[in-house]
């Protein structure tokens, strides 16, 4: 960028080491704001700009050690102090047992979820900061957990047009000390942890998939470490990274104990994500889902799906069927809830011509046409005693008998039921019959609700953008900074399924090239929570340290603005002037509702803004 070009904007940063620009002219006005600082290719920094990061003492307070029940703690997050040795020694036996593709994988993995979860420490730590004060929390807190200390380089952000370009060093990077201790020099980049740290904060920061690399590495001999980061779409081959963020499961023991001492070439390479049919996901309870239907994929057992509405069993219901040996056959999927019970039998088991009125002909069930693949039964739990009763002797014999015939058909078909009610109950209760339980539950698999694997929500954000964004025709930027913050403190009653209904309503009332926020995805505004003040359920902050002082009832953001009023000793009625003048405003000059905001009455209001007037 020429220095002599125009400024169309600027966001708001304490010092001008750091500036985000924005260029103008020639049809570049609508670029990205840029940070930027000086790095010398020789040594890949040049002077100290490490000066340029924020304060660290909103961070610092965080931290707190509970020596009498042995806890460490990071904002809500527990941590832990390990000697470096043990961990260089355990990526030591990660890289002989599992080869170093499946080590990279896993470290890499370990890392962006590390960095997806310091993502929402950042989004209450720094309410109302600029892109850069709250992106620059990341790379403050791999510091302060003593894994790398980060310099920034280059940076684009502009969160709401989606666009991102980083360039980072890492100087003293303990991952590569730990590579070095174990294998010496290597040939090739091996800070694999602290990219997917990069990769799973960036992301959720962003609400898009963002992919680091590591051009320089100092386990290869170079000064420093050097990451590029941009989102996945921009690099030629994301699916080099990408893949080592889909979970993979071992066959079985036997084969991991069997692996090569030595990183080998032949290695198995893990799953293709389209094998899974799209399903979206790195969190440790998608993880560990993927991994048992991949268990369970190559056998004929029973799978009983478990979880609440919305979290996407039937998707994993066909990823199971796509990884069987059935997988060229029939997916015959049913929704049990949704057919009468007078019916039910019927489209079960079939029926035959002239069975009752109305059956004019002959008509297979879904058991026959399912017959060499797979039968899903989704709300298994709304069956009728008699369709449950007929359902356990197809189970146990795998023959059926349509209705008002008297001849059995045999049938080869691999059952898998779905439900969101406590079947246990449900038997407890005479509900449910206690032998057709038995039968169904051979292989429970529980798939977790979106609130505890809030992990994924970046993903399957971008992934229903751009789905809906197709289907409908419509071009959108991406998300708001405030829509992403909302996301990510919405607990998703619905699941999956809500979070893809709101994008979808969201691109539909958006305009073209516009910007999904917080309006587009609650219009009604009844489930978004104050994400940007950092507040939990209760309304109050998250518990501070004794050295806030009353400042720890405050609220994470008003906190935050408590410390920059001190810091710059801005007068107490200077204060109230800009309170009283930014509500007004805000309430597009309505003051009976600008009173509410400030928590007066009208008459208070209108006495206190007609003396600033005066004034």
């Amino acid at each position: 960028m020429s220095p002599s070009a125009p400024a169309e904007r600027r966001l708001p940063v304490p010092d001008a080491g750091r500036r985000l620009r924005a260029a103008g002219g020639d049809g570049l006005s609508r670029r990205p704001p840029i940070a930027t600082a000086a790095l010398n290719p020789a040594t890949g920094g040049g002077d100290d700009i490490r000066h340029s990061l924020p304060a660290w003492d909103d961070l610092r307070t965080r931290l707190r050690f509970s020596l009498r029940d042995g806890r460490i703690w990071l904002d809500d997050q527990r941590m832990l102090l390990i000697h470096l040795s043990s961990l260089a020694s355990l990526r030591r036996e990660m890289i002989n047992l599992l080869g170093i593709d499946r080590a990279r994988g896993l470290l890499m993995r370990m890392g962006h979820e590390s960095g997806t979860r310091d993502a929402a420490i950042a989004r209450k730590v720094r309410p109302g900061a600029s892109y850069f004060d709250i992106l620059a929390v990341g790379p403050q807190l791999h510091a302060l957990e003593g894994i790398v200390a980060v310099d920034p380089g280059r940076i684009e952000v502009d969160v709401e047009r989606g666009h991102f370009y980083g360039e980072f060093i890492w100087r003293d990077s303990s991952e590569a000390d730990c590579h070095l201790q174990s294998f010496g020099q290597s040939a090739d980049p091996v800070c694999w942890m602290q990219l997917g740290y990069a990769m799973g904060y960036t992301s959720a920061f962003m609400g898009r998939p963002i992919i680091y690399r590591e051009v320089q590495c100092r386990a290869m001999g170079h000064a420093v470490c050097r990451i590029v980061g941009k989102p996945a779409e921009e690099w030629p081959d994301p699916e080099r990274e990408m893949r080592h963020l889909q979970p993979v499961a071992a066959d079985d023991g036997a084969a991991v104990a069997a692996a090569p001492a030595a990183p080998p070439a032949r290695m198995p390479e893990p799953e293709a994500p389209s094998q899974v049919d799209r399903l979206v996901g790195t969190s440790s309870g998608f993880t560990q889902t993927c991994a048992l239907i991949r268990k369970v994929a190559s056998t004929n057992a029973t799978v009983l799906f478990l979880g609440e509405t919305g979290v996407g069993k039937e998707r994993f219901a066909r990823a199971l069927h796509q990884l069987s040996g059935r997988a060229g056959s029939a997916f015959v999927a049913v929704n049990c809830a949704a057919i009468p019970d007078t019916l039910i039998e019927a489209e079960l088991f079939g029926v035959e011509k002239g069975a009752y009125t109305g059956a004019l002909q002959s008509r297979p069930g879904r058991f026959e046409r399912a017959d060499g693949g797979t039968l899903f039964l989704d709300e298994i739990g709304t069956l009728n005693p008699m369709a449950q009763s007929k359902l356990l002797r197809v189970l146990q014999e795998r023959e059926v008998e349509r209705v008002g015939d008297v001849r059995s058909r045999r049938v080869d078909v691999r059952v898998i039921a779905a439900t969101n009610v406590n079947l246990q109950q449900a038997v407890r209760a005479g509900d449910f019959r206690e032998d057709l339980f038995f039968r169904l539950n051979v292989f429970p698999v529980r798939i977790p609700p979106l609130r505890e694997r809030r992990d994924d929500i970046p993903m399957l954000m971008e992934y229903f953008l751009r789905r809906f964004a197709t289907q409908h025709g419509r071009r959108v930027a991406g998300f708001a900074e405030r829509a992403v913050s909302a996301l990510f403190d919405y607990d998703f009653p619905g699941n999956v399924r809500e979070l893809e209904n709101m994008v979808e309503r969201a691109v539909i009332l958006a305009g073209e090239d516009d910007i999904l926020d917080v309006g587009h995805l609650f219009p009604d505004d009844g489930g978004a929570t104050p994400a940007l003040l950092g507040i939990d359920r209760q309304g109050r902050c998250n518990p501070g340290t004794d050295d806030g002082g009353d400042r720890q009832d405050a609220p994470a953001g008003i906190a935050h603005l408590i410390d920059r009023a001190l810091d710059d000793c801005t007068p107490l009625e200077e204060i109230e002037t800009m309170l009283i003048r930014a509500a007004v405003e805000r309430s597009g000059g309505n003051l009976s509702l600008a009173a509410r905001s400030l928590g007066m009455t009208r008459p208070q209001l209108a006495y206190r803004f007609s003396k600033l007037d005066e004034d």
